[in-house]
Protein backbone atom coordinates (compact mmCIF):
# COMPACT_ATOMS: atom_id res chain seq x y z
CA UNK A 1 0.00 0.00 0.00
CA UNK A 2 1.34 3.55 -1.20
CA UNK A 3 -0.04 6.11 1.07
CA UNK A 4 0.32 9.70 -0.40
CA UNK A 5 0.17 13.23 0.64
CA UNK A 6 0.02 15.45 -2.46
CA UNK A 7 0.92 19.01 -2.74
CA UNK A 8 0.12 21.24 -5.25
CA UNK A 9 1.67 24.32 -4.96
CA UNK A 10 4.06 25.74 -2.08
CA UNK A 11 2.66 28.52 -0.40
CA UNK A 12 1.99 29.95 3.23
CA UNK A 13 3.01 27.62 5.83
CA UNK A 14 4.42 24.77 3.39
CA UNK A 15 7.36 27.19 2.53
CA UNK A 16 8.91 26.80 5.66
CA UNK A 17 9.95 24.41 7.81
CA UNK A 18 9.05 25.30 10.78
CA UNK A 19 5.11 26.19 10.25
CA UNK A 20 4.71 22.74 8.13
CA UNK A 21 3.21 19.76 9.73
CA UNK A 22 2.96 16.02 9.38
CA UNK A 23 0.40 14.48 7.13
CA UNK A 24 -0.81 12.52 10.77
CA UNK A 25 -4.41 11.30 9.15
CA UNK A 26 -2.39 9.07 6.57
CA UNK A 27 -0.43 7.73 9.90
CA UNK A 28 -3.81 6.48 11.29
CA UNK A 29 -4.45 5.14 8.04
CA UNK A 30 -1.40 3.05 8.23
CA UNK A 31 -1.99 2.31 12.16
CA UNK A 32 -5.38 0.24 11.10
CA UNK A 33 -4.14 -1.44 8.06
CA UNK A 34 -3.59 -4.77 9.11
CA UNK A 35 0.50 -6.01 9.17
CA UNK A 36 -0.23 -8.20 6.21
CA UNK A 37 0.42 -5.13 4.25
CA UNK A 38 3.70 -3.57 3.45
CA UNK A 39 2.71 0.81 3.78
CA UNK A 40 4.98 3.26 2.81
CA UNK A 41 4.39 7.10 2.40
CA UNK A 42 5.39 9.55 -0.06
CA UNK A 43 5.15 12.98 1.28
CA UNK A 44 5.54 15.76 -1.57
CA UNK A 45 6.06 18.44 1.31
CA UNK A 46 9.96 16.70 1.17
CA UNK A 47 9.64 14.68 -2.06
CA UNK A 48 7.81 15.50 -5.53
CA UNK A 49 6.26 12.90 -7.02
CA UNK A 50 7.74 9.86 -8.70
CA UNK A 51 6.26 6.54 -9.62
CA UNK A 52 6.11 3.39 -7.78
CA UNK A 53 4.56 0.04 -7.99
CA UNK A 54 1.65 -0.42 -5.54
CA UNK A 55 -1.62 -2.63 -5.27
CA UNK A 56 -3.51 -0.04 -3.78
CA UNK A 57 -2.84 3.49 -3.64
CA UNK A 58 -4.45 5.66 -0.55
CA UNK A 59 -4.56 9.57 -1.10
CA UNK A 60 -5.73 12.63 1.75
CA UNK A 61 -5.82 15.73 0.35
CA UNK A 62 -7.51 19.54 1.28
CA UNK A 63 -9.52 21.80 -0.73
CA UNK A 64 -6.32 23.52 -1.96
CA UNK A 65 -4.51 20.61 -2.87
CA UNK A 66 -7.34 17.92 -4.35
CA UNK A 67 -6.16 19.00 -7.90
CA UNK A 68 -3.01 17.00 -7.03
CA UNK A 69 -4.60 14.55 -5.91
CA UNK A 70 -6.81 13.96 -9.07
CA UNK A 71 -3.36 13.95 -11.00
CA UNK A 72 -1.51 11.70 -9.13
CA UNK A 73 -4.64 9.07 -8.91
CA UNK A 74 -4.99 9.50 -12.74
CA UNK A 75 -1.54 7.68 -13.02
CA UNK A 76 -2.32 5.10 -11.08
CA UNK A 77 -5.39 4.53 -12.03
CA UNK A 78 -4.39 5.01 -15.80
CA UNK A 79 -1.74 1.65 -15.12
CA UNK A 80 -4.57 -0.22 -13.54
CA UNK A 81 -4.00 0.38 -9.61
CA UNK A 82 -6.90 0.93 -7.37
CA UNK A 83 -7.26 4.38 -5.73
CA UNK A 84 -9.17 5.32 -2.34
CA UNK A 85 -9.57 9.28 -1.79
CA UNK A 86 -10.14 10.51 1.81
CA UNK A 87 -9.49 13.40 3.84
CA UNK A 88 -11.97 16.57 4.41
CA UNK A 89 -12.54 18.03 1.04
CA UNK A 90 -13.77 14.31 0.24
CA UNK A 91 -15.64 14.18 2.67
CA UNK A 92 -17.37 17.30 1.78
CA UNK A 93 -17.62 17.07 -1.50
CA UNK A 94 -18.07 13.35 -2.05
CA UNK A 95 -19.77 13.14 -5.44
CA UNK A 96 -16.48 14.95 -7.32
CA UNK A 97 -14.24 12.80 -6.07
CA UNK A 98 -15.79 9.77 -6.52
CA UNK A 99 -15.18 10.59 -10.46
CA UNK A 100 -11.49 10.92 -9.78
CA UNK A 101 -11.20 7.94 -7.47
CA UNK A 102 -11.93 3.91 -7.10
CA UNK A 103 -13.54 4.57 -3.88
CA UNK A 104 -13.60 7.47 -1.27
CA UNK A 105 -14.16 7.65 2.42
CA UNK A 106 -16.36 9.95 3.56
CA UNK A 107 -15.51 11.23 7.36
CA UNK A 108 -13.26 9.01 10.04
CA UNK A 109 -11.08 6.70 8.25
CA UNK A 110 -10.84 4.10 11.50
CA UNK A 111 -14.44 2.92 11.17
CA UNK A 112 -14.59 1.99 7.74
CA UNK A 113 -10.42 1.04 6.84
CA UNK A 114 -11.14 -2.97 7.42
CA UNK A 115 -13.86 -3.03 5.07
CA UNK A 116 -12.37 -1.03 2.56
CA UNK A 117 -9.74 -3.43 2.58
CA UNK A 118 -11.58 -6.51 2.74
CA UNK A 119 -13.66 -5.37 -0.26
CA UNK A 120 -10.26 -4.87 -2.28
CA UNK A 121 -8.88 -8.01 -1.72
CA UNK A 122 -12.15 -9.57 -2.87
CA UNK A 123 -12.05 -7.16 -6.15
CA UNK A 124 -15.31 -5.49 -5.11
CA UNK A 125 -14.27 -1.97 -3.62
CA UNK A 126 -17.54 0.18 -3.04
CA UNK A 127 -17.62 3.53 -4.61
CA UNK A 128 -18.17 5.59 -1.10
CA UNK A 129 -17.48 4.09 2.47
CA UNK A 130 -19.31 6.26 4.98
CA UNK A 131 -17.28 6.63 8.20
CA UNK A 132 -18.90 6.95 11.36
CA UNK A 133 -17.69 9.09 14.23
CA UNK A 134 -14.87 7.00 15.88
CA UNK A 135 -15.07 6.94 20.07
CA UNK A 136 -11.60 8.25 21.11
CA UNK A 137 -11.92 6.57 24.31
CA UNK A 138 -12.51 2.46 23.33
CA UNK A 139 -11.59 2.68 20.01
CA UNK A 140 -8.58 4.76 19.67
CA UNK A 141 -5.09 3.35 17.60
CA UNK A 142 -1.96 5.35 18.07
CA UNK A 143 -0.87 6.26 14.59
CA UNK A 144 2.28 4.75 12.88
CA UNK A 145 4.68 7.93 13.32
CA UNK A 146 7.64 5.52 11.75
CA UNK A 147 6.12 6.17 8.01
CA UNK A 148 6.50 10.00 8.47
CA UNK A 149 9.15 11.81 7.63
CA UNK A 150 11.65 12.21 10.72
CA UNK A 151 12.39 16.08 9.04
CA UNK A 152 9.60 17.59 10.30
CA UNK A 153 10.65 20.16 13.04
CA UNK A 154 6.88 19.33 14.97
CA UNK A 155 6.44 15.65 16.40
CA UNK A 156 1.92 16.13 15.82
CA UNK A 157 -0.55 14.50 18.27
CA UNK A 158 -4.24 14.64 18.59
CA UNK A 159 -6.22 14.64 21.34
CA UNK A 160 -9.89 15.61 20.48
CA UNK A 161 -12.02 16.01 17.58
CA UNK A 162 -15.57 17.59 16.68
CA UNK A 163 -16.49 21.37 17.88
CA UNK A 164 -19.69 22.42 19.23
CA UNK A 165 -19.06 26.32 17.70
CA UNK A 166 -20.65 26.47 14.02
CA UNK A 167 -18.47 29.11 12.71
CA UNK A 168 -19.93 30.53 8.87
CA UNK A 169 -15.91 29.90 7.53
CA UNK A 170 -15.47 26.60 9.26
CA UNK A 171 -15.91 23.29 8.28
CA UNK A 172 -14.63 21.32 11.53
CA UNK A 173 -18.03 20.66 12.89
CA UNK A 174 -19.57 18.97 9.64
CA UNK A 175 -16.25 17.18 9.20
CA UNK A 176 -15.58 16.01 12.55
CA UNK A 177 -19.32 16.62 14.70
CA UNK A 178 -20.43 18.96 17.53
CA UNK A 179 -19.61 16.50 19.72
CA UNK A 180 -16.44 17.07 21.33
CA UNK A 181 -14.87 13.70 21.70
CA UNK A 182 -11.96 13.47 23.86
CA UNK A 183 -9.32 10.57 24.45
CA UNK A 184 -8.57 10.38 27.98
CA UNK A 185 -5.31 12.16 29.53
CA UNK A 186 -3.55 8.90 30.48
CA UNK A 187 -3.79 7.64 26.70
CA UNK A 188 -2.35 11.34 25.57
CA UNK A 189 0.59 11.12 28.16
CA UNK A 190 1.57 7.23 27.08
CA UNK A 191 1.71 8.34 23.48
CA UNK A 192 3.57 11.70 24.48
CA UNK A 193 5.87 9.26 26.50
CA UNK A 194 6.78 7.46 22.98
CA UNK A 195 6.81 10.12 20.99
CA UNK A 196 10.64 11.04 19.72
CA UNK A 197 11.61 14.43 19.60
CA UNK A 198 11.11 17.13 21.70
CA UNK A 199 8.80 19.70 19.75
CA UNK A 200 5.37 18.77 20.05
CA UNK A 201 2.21 20.33 18.13
CA UNK A 202 -1.13 19.38 19.32
CA UNK A 203 -3.37 19.50 16.35
CA UNK A 204 -6.75 20.07 18.16
CA UNK A 205 -9.15 22.30 16.97
CA UNK A 206 -9.14 23.08 20.81
CA UNK A 207 -6.88 21.48 23.28
CA UNK A 208 -8.65 23.22 26.09
CA UNK A 209 -12.00 22.42 25.23
CA UNK A 210 -15.34 24.12 25.79
CA UNK A 211 -16.54 23.13 29.55
CA UNK A 212 -15.56 22.61 32.86
CA UNK A 213 -14.43 19.07 32.12
CA UNK A 214 -12.23 19.21 29.32
CA UNK A 215 -10.67 22.00 31.01
CA UNK A 216 -9.84 19.06 34.32
CA UNK A 217 -9.08 16.58 30.87
CA UNK A 218 -6.52 19.62 29.52
CA UNK A 219 -5.24 20.37 33.18
CA UNK A 220 -4.35 16.59 34.18
CA UNK A 221 -2.81 16.57 30.78
CA UNK A 222 -0.41 19.21 31.80
CA UNK A 223 0.24 17.87 35.37
CA UNK A 224 1.20 14.40 33.70
CA UNK A 225 3.67 16.14 31.34
CA UNK A 226 5.05 17.81 34.82
CA UNK A 227 5.34 14.75 37.08
CA UNK A 228 6.77 12.42 34.09
CA UNK A 229 9.11 15.00 33.26
CA UNK A 230 8.50 14.57 29.25
CA UNK A 231 10.21 17.88 29.01
CA UNK A 232 8.62 19.02 25.67
CA UNK A 233 8.45 21.72 23.85
CA UNK A 234 4.88 22.21 22.51
CA UNK A 235 2.07 24.66 20.77
CA UNK A 236 -1.61 24.33 20.64
CA UNK A 237 -4.96 25.93 19.50
CA UNK A 238 -7.35 27.03 21.93
CA UNK A 239 -10.15 29.45 21.96
CA UNK A 240 -10.01 33.26 23.23
CA UNK A 241 -11.83 31.89 26.95
CA UNK A 242 -8.57 29.73 27.80
CA UNK A 243 -7.95 32.94 29.59
CA UNK A 244 -10.96 32.32 32.15
CA UNK A 245 -9.06 29.26 33.89
CA UNK A 246 -5.37 31.27 34.72
CA UNK A 247 -5.00 27.68 36.56
CA UNK A 248 -4.47 25.66 33.60
CA UNK A 249 -2.69 28.11 31.59
CA UNK A 250 -0.01 28.05 34.60
CA UNK A 251 0.06 24.41 34.05
CA UNK A 252 0.51 24.39 30.53
CA UNK A 253 3.58 26.75 30.59
CA UNK A 254 5.03 24.65 33.19
CA UNK A 255 4.57 21.64 31.13
CA UNK A 256 6.36 23.05 28.22
CA UNK A 257 3.66 25.44 26.39
CA UNK A 258 5.38 27.88 23.76
CA UNK A 259 2.50 29.42 22.36
CA UNK A 260 -1.03 29.38 21.72
CA UNK A 261 -3.24 29.72 18.16
CA UNK A 262 -6.15 31.95 19.17
CA UNK A 263 -8.87 32.46 16.50
CA UNK A 264 -9.51 36.52 17.06
CA UNK A 265 -10.92 36.51 13.50
CA UNK A 266 -11.77 40.39 13.62
CA UNK A 267 -11.87 43.28 16.06
CA UNK A 268 -15.10 44.55 14.66
CA UNK A 269 -18.14 43.45 16.78
CA UNK A 270 -20.24 43.05 13.65
CA UNK A 271 -17.89 41.15 11.39
CA UNK A 272 -17.87 38.34 14.58
CA UNK A 273 -21.62 38.16 14.76
CA UNK A 274 -21.78 38.11 10.84
CA UNK A 275 -18.94 34.87 11.40
CA UNK A 276 -21.04 33.45 14.33
CA UNK A 277 -18.21 33.98 16.35
CA UNK A 278 -20.31 33.53 19.93
CA UNK A 279 -16.94 33.12 21.77
CA UNK A 280 -15.59 36.05 21.00
CA UNK A 281 -18.26 38.31 21.11
CA UNK A 282 -19.13 36.99 24.84
CA UNK A 283 -15.59 38.34 25.74
CA UNK A 284 -15.34 41.21 23.70
CA UNK A 285 -13.08 42.71 21.25
CA UNK A 286 -12.16 45.63 23.95
CA UNK A 287 -10.45 42.64 25.83
CA UNK A 288 -8.01 41.32 23.29
CA UNK A 289 -5.70 42.97 24.58
CA UNK A 290 -6.05 41.81 27.96
CA UNK A 291 -6.41 38.44 26.48
CA UNK A 292 -2.99 38.66 25.30
CA UNK A 293 -1.67 39.71 28.42
CA UNK A 294 -2.65 37.01 30.14
CA UNK A 295 -1.02 34.79 28.05
CA UNK A 296 2.22 36.27 28.55
CA UNK A 297 1.36 36.40 32.19
CA UNK A 298 3.09 32.70 31.68
CA UNK A 299 5.48 33.02 29.01
CA UNK A 300 2.64 31.94 26.53
CA UNK A 301 3.31 33.37 22.83
CA UNK A 302 0.13 34.73 21.02
CA UNK A 303 -0.19 33.67 17.25
CA UNK A 304 -3.43 35.27 16.39
CA UNK A 305 -5.45 34.06 13.68
CA UNK A 306 -7.23 37.39 11.58
CA UNK A 307 -9.33 37.33 8.74
CA UNK A 308 -9.75 39.77 5.36
CA UNK A 309 -11.99 39.64 2.60
CA UNK A 310 -14.92 40.89 4.70
CA UNK A 311 -17.67 42.89 2.57
CA UNK A 312 -17.72 47.18 3.13
CA UNK A 313 -14.02 46.83 4.25
CA UNK A 314 -12.34 50.32 3.71
CA UNK A 315 -8.87 51.97 3.34
CA UNK A 316 -9.40 53.32 6.93
CA UNK A 317 -10.53 50.29 8.31
CA UNK A 318 -6.97 48.73 7.07
CA UNK A 319 -4.76 51.68 8.50
CA UNK A 320 -6.26 50.63 12.14
CA UNK A 321 -6.13 47.30 11.72
CA UNK A 322 -2.31 47.16 10.89
CA UNK A 323 -2.11 49.96 13.72
CA UNK A 324 -4.17 48.09 16.39
CA UNK A 325 -1.81 44.83 15.28
CA UNK A 326 1.16 46.96 16.19
CA UNK A 327 -0.43 47.88 19.83
CA UNK A 328 -1.98 44.81 20.80
CA UNK A 329 0.93 42.92 21.89
CA UNK A 330 0.20 39.69 19.33
CA UNK A 331 3.47 37.76 18.68
CA UNK A 332 2.68 36.55 15.25
CA UNK A 333 -0.07 37.38 13.36
CA UNK A 334 -1.58 35.41 11.01
CA UNK A 335 -3.72 36.75 8.53
CA UNK A 336 -6.29 34.93 6.03
CA UNK A 337 -8.63 36.30 3.27
CA UNK A 338 -11.72 35.04 4.12
CA UNK A 339 -12.63 31.69 1.68
CA UNK A 340 -15.66 29.91 1.11
CA UNK A 341 -14.22 26.49 1.47
CA UNK A 342 -17.01 23.59 0.70
CA UNK A 343 -18.90 22.16 3.36
CA UNK A 344 -18.85 25.09 4.96
CA UNK A 345 -22.01 28.06 5.51
CA UNK A 346 -20.29 30.35 3.94
CA UNK A 347 -20.16 28.10 0.48
CA UNK A 348 -23.58 27.26 1.00
CA UNK A 349 -24.55 31.22 1.07
CA UNK A 350 -22.11 32.28 -1.64
CA UNK A 351 -23.28 30.14 -3.84
CA UNK A 352 -27.10 30.63 -3.41
CA UNK A 353 -26.14 34.35 -3.70
CA UNK A 354 -24.51 33.52 -6.94
CA UNK A 355 -21.55 35.38 -6.02
CA UNK A 356 -18.70 32.79 -6.40
CA UNK A 357 -17.05 33.81 -9.51
CA UNK A 358 -14.25 31.20 -9.71
CA UNK A 359 -16.21 27.91 -10.23
CA UNK A 360 -14.90 25.87 -12.89
CA UNK A 361 -14.80 22.76 -10.58
CA UNK A 362 -12.11 21.23 -9.92
CA UNK A 363 -9.98 23.01 -11.58
CA UNK A 364 -10.43 26.42 -9.94
CA UNK A 365 -10.10 24.29 -6.26
CA UNK A 366 -6.46 25.73 -6.31
CA UNK A 367 -7.25 29.04 -6.14
CA UNK A 368 -9.11 28.28 -2.62
CA UNK A 369 -6.26 28.39 -0.29
CA UNK A 370 -6.98 31.31 1.91
CA UNK A 371 -5.00 34.07 -0.32
CA UNK A 372 -7.64 34.62 -3.08
CA UNK A 373 -10.84 36.19 -3.15
CA UNK A 374 -12.94 34.13 -4.94
CA UNK A 375 -16.32 35.67 -4.27
CA UNK A 376 -18.21 39.01 -5.13
CA UNK A 377 -17.70 41.05 -2.46
CA UNK A 378 -20.23 44.13 -1.47
CA UNK A 379 -18.71 47.71 -0.51
CA UNK A 380 -15.17 46.85 -1.38
CA UNK A 381 -13.52 45.56 -4.23
CA UNK A 382 -11.24 42.40 -5.14
CA UNK A 383 -8.17 44.78 -5.53
CA UNK A 384 -8.89 47.06 -2.42
CA UNK A 385 -8.69 44.04 -0.21
CA UNK A 386 -5.33 42.65 -1.61
CA UNK A 387 -4.14 46.41 -1.27
CA UNK A 388 -5.34 46.52 2.35
CA UNK A 389 -3.61 43.21 3.15
CA UNK A 390 -0.53 44.09 0.93
CA UNK A 391 -1.04 47.51 3.84
CA UNK A 392 -1.62 45.68 6.62
CA UNK A 393 1.43 43.05 6.05
CA UNK A 394 3.90 45.92 5.07
CA UNK A 395 3.39 47.62 8.26
CA UNK A 396 3.49 44.81 10.64
CA UNK A 397 6.99 43.22 8.41
CA UNK A 398 8.88 46.30 7.88
CA UNK A 399 12.17 46.34 9.14
CA UNK A 400 11.52 48.95 12.30
CA UNK A 401 8.07 47.61 13.72
CA UNK A 402 8.73 43.89 12.93
CA UNK A 403 11.97 44.74 15.35
CA UNK A 404 9.99 46.77 17.73
CA UNK A 405 7.82 44.14 17.53
CA UNK A 406 10.13 41.26 18.44
CA UNK A 407 11.75 43.44 21.09
CA UNK A 408 8.55 43.64 22.54
CA UNK A 409 7.50 39.77 22.57
CA UNK A 410 11.34 39.10 23.70
CA UNK A 411 10.66 41.01 27.15
CA UNK A 412 6.78 39.80 27.53
CA UNK A 413 7.66 36.50 27.46
CA UNK A 414 11.39 36.31 29.12
CA UNK A 415 12.12 32.91 27.71
CA UNK A 416 14.44 32.35 24.49
CA UNK A 417 13.41 29.20 22.93
CA UNK A 418 9.78 30.25 22.82
CA UNK A 419 11.17 33.93 21.86
CA UNK A 420 13.25 32.03 18.94
CA UNK A 421 9.78 30.47 17.75
CA UNK A 422 7.76 33.68 17.61
CA UNK A 423 10.82 35.03 15.34
CA UNK A 424 10.94 32.09 12.79
CA UNK A 425 6.93 32.18 12.59
CA UNK A 426 7.05 35.63 11.63
CA UNK A 427 9.55 35.50 9.12
CA UNK A 428 8.01 32.38 7.82
CA UNK A 429 4.74 34.66 7.61
CA UNK A 430 6.53 37.48 6.07
CA UNK A 431 8.22 35.19 3.27
CA UNK A 432 4.52 33.61 2.54
CA UNK A 433 2.87 37.47 1.88
CA UNK A 434 6.28 38.45 -0.10
CA UNK A 435 5.85 35.02 -2.38
CA UNK A 436 1.98 35.61 -2.95
CA UNK A 437 1.10 36.08 -5.93
CA UNK A 438 -0.39 40.08 -6.04
CA UNK A 439 2.55 41.28 -3.55
CA UNK A 440 4.83 42.60 -6.74
CA UNK A 441 1.99 44.18 -8.11
CA UNK A 442 1.26 46.46 -4.90
CA UNK A 443 4.78 46.78 -3.49
CA UNK A 444 5.22 48.41 -7.03
CA UNK A 445 2.88 51.15 -5.85
CA UNK A 446 4.75 51.75 -2.66
CA UNK A 447 4.83 55.09 -1.87
CA UNK A 448 8.49 55.51 0.59
CA UNK A 449 7.24 58.73 2.40
CA UNK A 450 3.90 57.72 2.58
CA UNK A 451 4.81 54.64 4.69
CA UNK A 452 7.25 56.23 6.89
CA UNK A 453 4.84 59.15 7.62
CA UNK A 454 2.24 55.82 8.67
CA UNK A 455 4.86 54.01 10.09
CA UNK A 456 5.55 57.84 12.46
CA UNK A 457 1.82 57.75 13.15
CA UNK A 458 1.65 53.94 14.55
CA UNK A 459 4.68 54.08 16.38
CA UNK A 460 3.22 57.48 18.35
CA UNK A 461 0.28 56.02 18.68
CA UNK A 462 -1.59 59.08 16.55
CA UNK A 463 -4.76 57.54 14.41
CA UNK A 464 -4.43 56.88 10.65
Amino acid sequence: MLLINPVGQKSGYLLSKVSTFSPLGLAYVAAVTPDTWDVSLMDENFTPFSYREADLVAISAFTSSINRAYEIAAIYRGKGTPVVIGGIHASMWTDEVKKYADSVVVGEVESVWADVLSDFEKGALKKAYAAGRVCLVSSHVKPRREILNPDYFWNSIQTSRGCPFDCTFCSVSRYLGTEYRQRTAEDVLDELAEMEGKYVAFMDDNLIGYSPESRERAKTIFHGMIDRKLKKRWWMQTSINAVEDEECLKLAAKSGCMFAFVGFESVNSDVLKELKKGVNLKIGTENYKKTIRTFHKYGIAVMGGFILGIDHESESYYNEFARYLFRSGIDVCQISLLTPLPGTQLYEKMEKEGRLFYTNFPEDWDKYRLSRIVHHLEGVTEEEVYAGDNLIKRRIYSPLLLAIRMIRSFFSLWNFPTFFSVYKFNKALKRSWKKSYYYQYFSGRLNRQEEHNAEKKILNGEPQ
